[in-house]
């Protein structure tokens, strides 16, 4: 179901609760969501929906990608400066990323992950795990 964008600071910047099986119907919303707002929108965490959740949703590419509880494992010694916008706020916000890093989250099957990204995928996912730990950019 596509869910409305919550825009309320004070949600957005609590942190979010861990997530488990049976927040699979918030991981689908959040999905559906990402989707219809793809045309301006790369990726989404469950509190931009208004839901507590650790749950985050990116396109990697074409693909959409649905992350569970993700936890940065490690990530480069690069940074780099950048500036983001995000659907919950207006206008853009600059801030530093790291240029690679290492997730290890739960899919959409409940089965464990572990992946690297880098570049503007790693950038996406930072930016939504910002949005899980109640940072707003």
């Amino acid at each position: 179901m596509i869910r409305p964008i919550n825009r309320d600071t004070a949600i957005l910047s609590r942190r979010s609760q861990p997530a488990g099986k049976e927040d699979l119907t918030v991981a689908r919303d959040l999905l559906d969501t990402l989707k219809a707002h793809s045309e301006g929108c790369v990726g989404m965490a469950a509190n931009m929906i208004g839901i507590n959740k650790r749950i985050i949703a990116i396109f990697a590419g074409p693909v959409p990608i649905v992350m569970i509880n993700p936890i940065m494992r490690s990530h480069s010694a690069e940074t780099y400066e950048t500036e983001e916008g995000c659907l919950s706020l207006d206008g853009a916000r600059k801030t530093t990323r790291y240029k690679s890093i290492e997730i290890e989250y739960m899919d959409m099957m409940m089965k464990k992950q572990r992946s690297t990204y880098s570049g503007f995928t790693a950038q996406i996912i930072q930016h939504e795990m910002d949005h899980c730990n109640g940072i707003i950019i």
